[in-house]
């Protein structure tokens, strides 16, 4: 187990006013390569070797997960299963088990929610706590942060990493500053300093394509990026140009949402062999949509749709993804927007995906959706 915390400092002036009604404590919890870690835990025999959860190569599958002793050899989530195996032949890869998962996440979420009801699932294994009004281990978010680490070991069997700050953003970057098994600590006289030397590809949506354009303007750092004004920064990158202003300089007053909405639904497959012309990828497009319409009734979403979209990644693994307004699902409209989207490369597909983007006061059954990669590299089309 690793813990560090910065030393302690001298005693400083408690915040009031303003400062004291933004002052909040934020824990981000992220298990340490979750699925192997529960794959390890019922099968102690694995222990010690490299590990991965995803798809068998043949198949051409991809790694959801894997242990720190296959990351020594550069084995990482999303990389294809065949890579992996060629990096690491001795590389053991399990299919995933997901509602043993899922059932162990449910004992994570509830041990958190022991602290606070302000808890905010990233996914199954990853959440944000707000603890500001928390109680529990005299109200401090460094102790909270250790108890529950222990209980989760203790009670699940896999470890945790922690992040303590006064936001999101710093907390996130915390909670991986010691993995595995670390708990670090930002106190809000300190969030300044640590992130002025964080690298620019640290801040929440900076991918490879924007992290390409901050170096080529020599911008490496925080620090480098509280160079460029807040015009600047909008000239060159839009909207997004006031978040990095922000997180450049720490700040983040997002808020720890407990019950978001779900945003959308979708089905998709990647194929063992390329389909290589847009027929065989219409023929396939309609069995997506059945899919989907069985998963959207499960859910009882259908008064919410307001987008459909059309998802595709090519054989050399570009991606493009096309959507327009729509307030049910329309195999035609489908075929329309993968049509559009294939005219784009006009080359054999690899996957496929089909999908709904709902309402945001809609009321269905809240849950946890899918995270899509960085939109940088994934061209983006509203054909409405």
């Amino acid at each position: 187990m690793h813990t560090r915390e910065p030393t302690p400092p001298a005693p400083v002036p408690a915040p009031s006013g303003a400062a004291a009604a933004l002052a909040r404590k934020i824990i981000h919890c992220d298990c340490d390569c979750f699925y192997a870690s529960v794959e390890m835990r019922d099968d102690p025999s694995l222990r010690g070797r490299p590990l991965a959860i995803g798809g068998r190569p043949e198949h051409r599958g991809v790694i959801a997960t894997c242990n720190y002793e296959a990351r020594r050899y550069g084995v990482h989530s999303a990389m294809s299963s065949a890579l992996a195996m060629r990096k690491c032949p001795d590389l053991l890869i399990l299919p995933p088990a997901m509602e043993k998962y899922r059932i162990a996440s449910r004992q994570i979420m509830a041990i958190y929610r022991d602290y606070t009801p302000i808890v905010e699932p990233l996914s199954l294994d990853e959440a944000y706590l707000d603890v500001t009004q928390a109680t529990h281990c005299k109200g401090s978010a460094t102790l909270m942060g250790a108890e529950i680490r222990e209980r989760v070991r203790e009670t699940v069997g896999v470890t945790v990493s922690a992040g303590v700050a006064p936001n999101k953003f710093v907390a996130k970057i915390a909670s991986d500053w010691n993995k595995p098994d670390g708990l670090f600590v930002v106190r809000p006289h300190e969030v300044d300093a640590f992130v002025a030397a964080l690298p620019v590809r640290k801040i929440f949506g900076v991918g490879k394509v924007t992290a390409a354009k901050l170096e080529k303007l020599g911008i490496e750092t925080c620090r480098d990026l509280r160079e460029w004004t807040l015009v600047d920064l909008h000239q060159r990158f839009g909207a997004f140009g006031r978040r990095l202003y922000d997180l450049a300089r720490g700040i983040d007053h997002r808020a720890v949402e407990p019950d978001q909405e779900r945003k959308s639904i979708s089905v998709e497959t990647t194929y063992v062999t390329d389909l290589q012309t847009l027929d065989a990828c219409a023929a396939e497009i309609r069995q997506l949509a059945g899919q989907l319409d069985a998963r959207i009734e499960r859910v009882g979403a259908a008064a919410a749709i307001r987008k459909l979209y059309v998802k595709i990644r090519f054989a050399d693994f570009q991606r493009t993804t096309v959507e327009c307004v729509a307030g049910e699902t329309n195999v035609p409209t489908f075929i329309a927007l993968l049509e559009k989207g294939f005219a784009r490369r006009n080359r054999p597909v690899r996957l496929l995906g089909v999908g709904v983007r709902l309402e945001e006061d809609d009321g269905i059954a809240k849950g946890q959706f899918p995270l899509f990669d960085d939109k940088d590299d994934e061209e983006s089309d509203a054909a409405g």
